[in-house]
């Protein structure tokens, strides 16, 4: 392989980096405007303040258009129901309303209700919010696995001509 060839595969190499970057971009995007928000709310000290923060979270799903579909691409698991997890999430938002007049005690129980709807257990890696895989990119899911499979393939070929090139 020429110089030149290398340059070429190397410079288009590079132009593809931007796919993994596009992805984790969108991931933190997410997590800033949405999935912190629930965090936030599933971890509350206070009704006010959980309700507050499922706001939030509920007007990025609403405005994004996160309510119905599934985020997979192949098959339709329900950890991926999208329509599940937002009216999940409405619901908690409901029963906070409605504990807004009870007593400290039963205002306790529904936070806890509502830590356990957000949140799983994961063992010894503590508590994780529950938000169906791929969210960030929904719903060009498909483009996007597309894509990440093409980088794949190409960082492939690129380090097979890499060694291929180093050992000439």
């Amino acid at each position: 392989m020429s110089d030149k060839a290398l340059l070429t595969f190397g410079f288009i190499f590079l132009l593809t980096l931007i796919i993994p970057v596009c992805v984790i971009v969108k991931s933190v995007k997410f997590d800033q405007q949405c999935g912190g928000y629930l965090e936030q709310a599933a971890n509350a000290n206070t009704v006010e303040l959980a309700k507050e923060r499922l706001d939030i979270a509920i007007k990025y799903i609403e405005d994004h258009n996160l309510t119905t579909g599934y985020t997979s691409v192949l098959w339709k698991t329900e950890d991926e129901n999208l329509e599940f997890w937002y009216r999940n999430i409405k619901a908690c938002r409901n029963e906070l309303e409605e504990a807004m007049d009870l007593s400290q005690l039963e205002k306790s129980n529904v936070l806890m209700k509502v830590r356990e709807s957000l949140k799983e257990s994961k063992g010894e890696n503590g508590d994780k919010v529950i938000i169906p895989e791929g969210i960030s990119r929904y719903p060009d899911n498909l483009m996007w696995g597309i894509l990440r499979l093409f980088f794949w393939l190409y960082f492939c070929v690129f380090i097979i001509a890499l060694v291929g090139y180093c050992n000439k």
